[in-house]
């Protein structure tokens, strides 16, 4: 009777070992995977907190017009007459951001506006102090590094409250959900709802001077 009872639960043993050895198998791959993870997660943030430390924000004399998602029509020559920068985000010798804007002393609603009106206030500098127009708008951004659009903000943000004529920071953005997200993330404010744009204002607070 007894050696029938051993065959009988010898298979049933077996089989029970088998299952804990599975067990124990999947919960160690499921615990390399969490590691490998980790360590995934954690070079990504390194590389990201690496670029963002290291870039730099320089003047373009021009930029790939073919990148813009906004205002590709737009060629080099406007985004740089009148006035008028282009700026961008450097990082290891490559652009990874670009923003390109004009100066103003009113804000536009569309671009033949914001033509107008970095004409007319770069012809007025010219009779004045060479400061071209007291508005930054910033009429096109895009980026090509994860993180680039939110740095290249925050870097001009800082130079235009360095400046000693510029005041303010309005964009001149299309009708989207996307620019709306973007601004508004960044700590813009919607001032105005055009019938083809919409333009964002970025509150620009001088540091007091004594």
């Amino acid at each position: 009777m007894i050696k029938i009872i051993k065959k009988k639960y010898k298979p049933r043993i077996k089989a029970r070992l088998r299952k804990m050895g599975l067990k124990k198998g999947f919960k160690k791959t499921i615990k390399n995977q969490i590691k490998k993870n980790k360590q995934s997660i954690n070079k990504n943030f390194k590389n990201f907190f690496d670029w963002i430390k290291g870039a730099e924000l320089v003047e373009l004399k021009e930029c790939n017009t073919n990148e813009d998602p906004v205002r590709p029509e737009l060629d080099n020559i406007f985004r740089r007459s009148y006035g008028r920068k282009i700026y961008g985000v450097k990082y290891m010798g490559e652009i990874h951001a670009v923003m390109c804007f004009a100066y103003t002393n009113k804000i536009p609603k569309n671009v033949e506006e914001l033509d107008k009106f970095s004409h007319d206030a770069f012809l007025q500098s010219a009779q004045r102090d060479q400061n071209v127009g007291k508005i930054a708008i910033a009429y096109t951004v895009w980026s090509k590094k994860k993180g680039g659009g939110k740095l290249i903000v925050k870097e001009v943000f800082n130079k235009i409250k360095k400046s000693n004529y510029l005041n303010r920071l309005v964009t001149l953005s299309p009708l989207t959900d996307m620019a709306y997200k973007f601004h508004i993330k960044n700590g813009a404010k919607l001032i105005s709802v055009n019938e083809t744009t919409q333009n964002f204002e970025y509150k620009v607070i001088k540091s007091k001077k004594y």
